[in-house]
């Protein structure tokens, strides 16, 4: 099952090949992903399913492009140090199986401004808006899952050429998927 947050991510994944559009953000993700996990899984166990959360990213550090498996996804916009301060785990970062080392911080917030670009970039290479939502997701009902991520941007004030960004984007996630799906079915 391939999931990205707009069609026009997921435009150039072959066809028969399930794709769940979840909207914007960690939480329109994870409830879509969840729904859809519910509904892959009935009668199947977990491990013969697998979610690929393909899109697109914005480099948090210069020279950055292409394409990337990140092996961590941080929840970037929650306060988690005053989370654990009153004895709670944030669980911020979640490890992903089969990745490259790379780190990507996913969080509601759509990344223009350097000053939380250089913040960022102090914990990970790249940022997203859905990772966090769709791992978590997967996690709970046990499916494997993998992300793979495409630069789009530099996660600063170019960023808001992102919408005529994307295709060219998609086409490479969409080659990714056609290369790797038989590997991962």
């Amino acid at each position: 099952m391939v999931v990205s947050a707009i069609r026009a991510e997921a435009k150039y994944v072959p066809e028969g090949i399930p794709v769940v559009v979840t909207g914007i953000g960690k939480t329109a993700a994870a409830v879509a992903v969840s729904k859809a996990l519910a509904k892959a899984l009935a009668g199947r166990e977990a491990a013969d399913l697998v979610v690929l959360n393909v899109g697109t990213t914005g480099a948090l550090r210069d020279g950055m492009a292409g394409l990337y498996l990140p092996s961590e996804v941080i929840n970037h916009d929650i306060n988690a140090d005053a989370v654990r301060a009153i004895g709670l785990d944030p669980q911020e970062s979640l490890k992903v199986e089969g990745g490259d080392g790379s780190v990507l911080a996913s969080g509601d917030v759509f990344v223009t401004d350097p000053v939380i670009r250089t913040r960022l970039a102090e914990r990970a290479h790249l940022v997203d808006m859905e990772a966090y939502g769709v791992v978590y997701a997967c996690r709970e009902y046990g499916v494997p899952v993998r992300l793979v991520k495409h630069v789009s941007d530099s996660a600063d004030e170019a960023s808001m050429d992102w919408p005529a960004l994307v295709d060219a984007s998609a086409k490479v996630l969409g080659e990714w998927v056609r290369s790797e799906v038989g590997q991962v079915r």
